[in-house]
């Protein structure tokens, strides 16, 4: 068993119920040395509420993952607002501390996806000293041997820097949603190796790839102190791309642990783009990673093809979705790149 602390960040906002299961399957794996921060992002439902009965034992949860644990619980929550958490520096004593605790963040606004993760990496790099850094979205339910398998890597390995879960469907339990990422540069998207493969052992090796998901993503702390925090102008999509490629500037590796499995509540059909919210981040993420990263010819490239299906794009996804608002949404989302 290692001793390398891990902080893991799980972001919520208006999913207790996600959450909750999620930070059960936590509770119960195999590696004792770690802190979970929970980071709420300004939920207006009863999510606070919830995260505390869970802790306090009150709140059964039934998953076809687990069975529920009665005996770790009560777990002790630290709450901090914002601006508390920003003024506590190194005042935790963990000796009195019960080895079941969750910190929970309180946010004022949705800060998204990329700022929401740095709140809690911030917090967790001032008070808790980790050796990693674990990003994990809280619609998802871990294996007990899980982060034993993640940091076994990255200790074996010191030019690997980001390390990545198999992730399979939550709904389809072994059937794959990712094993990691491969950047299309003409089209300006990222693609995920495996997708809706039965896992019949042909992901059975670790690999290198471009990227691993931001679902479930272990980086080192020597690494976000060489690189920085996540882009928070992305807010939502393409941060972990940015992030894996700001670390291989720096000459670390982004992998994937076989060994190390992940179930995501994920549909099969649609994902972000069936979305407002995620089709305006997509599109006008789509050109500020390709100003930021692409080369001269994949830009001109991507321009002349956003040009071309700047109406049929946004036709195809308006009828298949059969929701109108698609179609404003993703000009909006082209105009705000285009700008940005």
């Amino acid at each position: 068993m290692h001793n390398s602390r891990v902080s893991i960040i799980i972001l919520n906002w208006n999913g207790w119920k996600d959450t909750i299961e999620c930070l059960e399957s936590l509770y119960q794996i195999n590696y004792s040395n770690f802190d979970v921060i929970v980071v709420d992002n300004d939920s207006h439902d009863e999510s606070l509420e919830k995260i505390r009965n869970y802790a306090s034992g009150n709140i059964n949860i039934k998953s076809e993952f687990f069975e529920y644990n009665y005996s770790n619980k009560p777990i002790k929550i630290l709450e901090y607002t914002r601006n508390e958490y920003e003024n506590s520096k190194g005042e935790i004593n963990f000796f009195k501390l019960p080895s079941k605790r969750l910190f929970l963040i309180k946010n004022d606004a949705n800060y998204g996806f990329a700022e929401g993760n740095n709140i809690g990496i911030r917090y967790a790099f001032n008070d808790l000293n980790p050796n990693y850094i674990l990003l994990l979205n809280n619609d998802t339910v871990v294996d007990k041997d899980f982060l034993e398998e993640l940091v076994n890597i990255g200790e074996k390995n010191t030019d690997i820097g980001i390390i990545g879960p198999k992730i399979y469907y939550y709904d389809e339990q072994n059937t794959i949603w990712c094993v990691g990422g491969k950047i299309d540069w003409k089209f300006a998207r990222g693609l995920h190796v495996g997708i809706n493969e039965v896992d019949n052992g042909q992901y059975n090796e670790m690999r290198e790839f471009d990227y691993v998901s931001g679902s479930a993503l272990l980086i080192k702390r020597e690494v976000v102190d060489g690189i920085g925090l996540l882009d928070k102008q992305f807010f939502l999509y393409f941060e972990e791309s940015d992030w894996a490629l700001r670390a291989s500037q720096k000459e670390y590796r982004s992998v994937y642990a076989p060994e190390a499995k992940v179930w995501h509540k994920v549909s099969k059909s649609g994902g972000g783009l069936s979305k407002e919210t995620g089709l305006y981040y997509i599109t006008r993420n789509r050109w500020l990673f390709k100003k930021k990263w692409a080369n001269s010819k994949d830009y001109s490239f991507f321009v002349i093809y956003q040009i071309i299906s700047a109406i049929i794009i946004p036709s195809f996804l308006s009828i298949y979705y059969r929701n109108w608002k698609l179609f404003r949404v993703y000009y909006s989302g082209l105009k705000a790149g285009i700008f940005i």
